[in-house]
Formats: structure tokens, C-alpha cells, sequence
């Protein structure tokens, strides 16, 4: 009996060592938990079922446990290796069967679905074509490599300062756009049409009073509206801050037209658009564009994209625009 428990010990010790080499042979394995051999003694059974006290025939492995413990997070150069920083798994579809997995390591097939070394699916919530999360059911992610669509412009917001140092204009010559003498300053911004075709459109600030300016507006060099016609009127008081413009958010409309000669329209809607400058100043020093910005943008094509710590996955654009793409989940 002696000789049985010694080799049960010996048995025991050798399954022991399979673990820890499994352990270190995976020691390079992405997403893997080591294990832990757990042994239980063995006790011989009476005929009886009593007796006195009994002396046990040995050793026996009762369970490998795996050690799900936080491993080590690598940076690496793959926008698609996500590292899971806590409790849970990467849920993974193959055809519907579901698996799990703590291996983050992911690429793109052929078809732009999220995949892992298997070809097994990742999934997570999906995103609509604005951009918004879905909820519901997890899908499998795939990635919308198609162009982001453009957004014609409907905001200009600008912050200027109009030197108050500046003498009023006489009422002759009247504005030229061509003519730099017949006003004081002028803005350019870029805006688009919603095909994502860019025009410049220019505000034009003439000084017609002690705290009154005239702004004009041109669009790729057609003034909008028709001259003598302004877009609004400026009024400071003397604290040169918070004017009165009239009237008060005033806007352009114009219908965009191709560069070629003679310009006809290049079939986009027209573009209105609201033009903000309530938080300008007349103050006694230079002319100065604190901020000129607008809320539209062309087309883009995705550059790349990156994975939040949320599991948002949002794609970066050539035009400098970013959209939500998906949103990995955990199991």
C-alpha cells in the first residue's frame, strides 16, 4: 500500500509540472490566464464504513484552476488590439455559435468585420449612419470604410475687434468689394454646399458713424445680397463691447455655382446661412480675427480610427470629422 501512495504523490508532482510548463510555454500567449494545480488526499474506506482512525492511500488532482487575474497591458501599433482592463470576456461569433475570449488581438477580413485569429466575429452594438450607437442586441461589428457624407453650412461665428480709432467713411465712392479704399476690413471663411464643394465667403466692415458699421457679404466675389444692399448694421456704445446688429442674427442665402466660365449652378441646394459677430468689440487698437469659425465640412474618406475606453470605436476622417463606428461589449 505504501508503494500506491508514493506514486500517487510521484503522479501528482509530474501533473503539477505539466501545469506550470503549460503555464510558461504560454507565457507569450495574448489573453492567457495560467492555471494552478489543486490536489485532494485521498481516504481509504473501511469495509465497515468505521473503524478507528485511517490513514490515507495518497494524493489525487482534483482540479486545474485557471487564475483570472489582470495581466499586463502592451502598447502596440494596431488600432484593432484592444486590451480588456478588468472583469469579463470579448464576446465572439462564429455563424451564431458564441464564444469568449480575453485575447484582444483583432484585424480586419475582406468583408470589415472584426476578427480574431479564427475568424470568429467580435460584437458589440452597431452605430447608424449619424454616427448615434444602437442599442439592443449585440451584432457582429463591422467597419463602414464608405466616405462620411458632406454637411453644407448653416453657422458662421465670429469674434472681431473693429479699431475705433478709424474715421467714418464718406457716403462717396460707395462699397466695392474690388475696391479695398471703400472699406475698412474684411473677413474670408470657407464654407460648403451639401455636395461638399468649399466657397469663400467674405464679410466686408465699413465704418459709416462714431460706433455704426456697415457689413457686406460676398460669395466666391458676387455680393449677397445685391449691392447697395447690406447683410447687417453694427452699433457699439461707448464701452465698445455687446453691439446692436441689425438685424439681430442676419443670413445669406446664395445658390453655389462651379468654377468654370461661365459659373452655372453645380447642382447643390441652396446654402443659407446665419453669420454670429455679437461677441465682437470696438475697441482702440488694430483690427484683429479672434475667432472665425462654421459648422459645415466636405467629404471625407476614413484615415483610421481608434477604440475609447468605453469600446467606442470611432473612425477618424480625412477632413478632420469623426464618427462613432460601433461599440465593442463585454461579457
Amino acid at each position: 500500500m505504501s508503494f500506491q501512495q508514493g506514486l500517487s504523490g510521484l503522479n501528482a508532482a509530474s501533473k503539477q509540472l505539466e501545469v506550470i510548463g503549460n503555464n510558461v510555454s504560454n507565457a507569450n500567449t495574448v489573453g492567457f490566464k495560467q492555471s494552478r494545480a489543486e490536489f485532494a488526499d485521498v481516504f481509504a474506506n473501511s469495509i465497515t464504513g468505521g473503524g478507528g482512525s485511517q490513514i490515507g492511500i495518497g494524493t489525487n488532482l482534483a482540479t486545474v484552476a485557471q487564475q483570472f487575474t489582470q495581466g499586463n497591458i502592451t502598447s502596440t501599433n494596431n488600432s484593432l488590439d484592444i486590451a480588456n482592463n478588468g472583469n469579463g470576456f470579448f464576446r465572439m461569433s462564429s455563424n451564431g455559435a458564441v464564444t469568449y475570449t480575453r485575447n484582444g488581438q483583432f484585424q480586419l477580413d475582406k468583408f470589415g468585420y472584426i476578427v480574431d485569429s479564427a475568424s470568429k466575429r467580435l460584437t458589440g452594438y452597431a452605430a447608424d449612419a449619424s454616427g448615434n450607437i444602437l442599442s439592443g442586441a449585440a451584432v457582429d461589428l463591422q467597419i463602414n470604410t464608405a466616405d462620411i457624407q458632406p454637411v453644407a453650412t448653416t453657422e458662421i461665428e465670429g469674434t472681431i475687434n473693429l479699431d475705433s480709432r478709424n474715421n467714418p467713411m464718406p457716403a462717396v465712392p460707395i462699397f466695392d468689394p474690388t475696391d479695398p479704399t471703400t472699406y475698412n476690413n474684411s473677413t474670408a471663411v470657407t464654407v460648403y454646399d451639401s455636395l461638399g464643394n468649399s466657397h469663400t465667403l467674405q464679410n466686408f466692415f465699413r465704418k459709416t458713424s462714431a460706433n455704426t458699421w456697415n457689413v457686406y457679404t460676398t460669395v466666391d466675389g458676387v455680393s449677397t445680397p445685391a449691392l447697395p444692399a447690406t447683410t447687417a448694421v453694427m452699433t457699439f456704445t461707448g464701452t465698445g463691447v455687446s453691439p446692436t446688429i441689425v438685424p439681430a442674427l442676419p443670413s445669406v442665402t446664395f445658390t453655389p455655382l462651379n468654377s468654370a466660365t461661365p459659373a452655372v449652378a453645380n447642382g447643390a441646394a441652396n446654402v443659407t446661412t446665419t453669420i454670429d459677430y455679437s461677441k465682437s468689440t470696438q475697441f482702440g487698437s488694430a483690427f484683429s480675427i479672434n475667432k472665425l469659425s462654421q459648422d459645415g465640412f466636405t467629404s471625407g474618406r476614413l484615415s483610421g480610427f481608434n477604440t475609447s475606453s468605453d469600446g467606442t470605436i470611432v473612425g477618424r476622417y480625412s477632413n478632420g470629422q469623426s464618427k462613432n463606428l460601433g461599440r465593442v461589449v463585454l461579457s
